[in-house]
């Protein structure tokens, strides 16, 4: 969620700060940036599909943000090109579920495709026209079908943001907690073909900080985050990491690295996040999940 009018609702406080692991990543934030398609400033959130052959990411600011897709021939991404179903309305924040057969997104778009574009409001405060719903769309062929918008059960308000989908089909998103309008990460069950009402993930935390952008593993083990909690620095959020439990999250580990708008890679091991200088970095999350393994339970 890698905008400048989020930034004002990312409240600061005091709180007991969460060990690292040996393993820093601080060293990753002074390499270039990851060689990618996304060759412009401001270019977000790429996802791929399950082969690593096809890239949907976000390209521009504010309410310009439009989807392009760029595909790899021979190890060459060609030319990052538009969404044909991105053209009119501000679409961001792609994920890739995880077999490819689609794509969920955010989108200021109304619900019926007619009419204003959702105004957001969050902190308190209306932001016009910076809404989002989420909307999903299939892969048909070598295309892509229609856009068609995701149940009120899920979408609950006109801020919902940061979408990532499991293999079951269950949805992990952003919005707003009416108690304190901070940004809560969420979890809509998808069961029977229907999505389930979402139930905030309980990671700790309190009321004065915000979670958000989450990436969560195909199969639910592990789910990465963005956070303003401590040990984040007082002028934005780290990547924090948290592995699934039998009782439900372990306490979030702090990577060491200021990002967000986290995207997993193919390979499901690699983390590709949008950094201070506004470029696509990467990160390889092996020593964490090979720290994990080594935990018995």
């Amino acid at each position: 969620m890698r905008c400048p009018h989020l930034v004002p609702i990312l409240a600061l406080a005091l709180g007991t700060a969460v060990s690292a692991p040996a393993v820093r990543a601080a060293a990753n934030i002074a390499a270039p940036p990851a060689a990618g398609p996304w060759t412009e400033a401001r270019d977000a959130s790429p996802t791929f599909a399950p082969d690593g052959g096809t890239v949907v990411f976000t390209r521009g600011s504010g309410t310009a943000r439009r989807l392009y897709i760029a595909r790899r021939h021979d190890g060459t991404w060609s030319a990052p090109m538009q969404a044909p179903f991105s053209d009119r309305w501000m679409d961001f924040e792609p994920t890739m579920a995880p077999d490819g057969s689609y794509l969920v997104f955010v989108s200021n778009r109304p619900a019926n495709g007619i009419g204003h574009p959702l105004d957001g409001d969050w902190g308190g405060k209306a932001y016009p026209g910076r809404g989002g719903n989420l909307w999903r769309v299939d892969r048909v062929g070598d295309g892509w079908g229609t856009p068609q918008r995701l149940p009120d059960v899920v979408n609950t308000g006109t801020s919902i943001f940061s979408p990532t989908v499991t293999k079951d089909g269950s949805l992990c998103f952003v919005r707003v907690d009416p108690a304190n309008g901070a940004f809560r990460l969420y979890r809509s069950r998808y069961v029977h073909g229907r999505y389930q009402a979402a139930q905030a993930l309980a990671l700790g935390g309190d009321d004065a900080h915000s979670d958000y952008d989450p990436a969560v593993a195909p199969d639910g083990s592990f789910l990465v985050f963005s956070s303003d909690r401590p040990p984040a620095p007082s002028n934005g959020g780290d990547l924090f990491i948290a592995f699934a439990t039998r009782d439900g999250w372990s306490a979030p580990v702090d990577l060491g690295v200021a990002g967000d708008e986290a995207r997993l890679g193919p390979d499901r091991k690699t983390l590709y996040f949008s950094a201070a200088d506004h470029r696509i970095h990467r990160l390889a999350l092996g020593p964490w999940l090979a720290q994990h393994a080594t935990v018995k339970p």
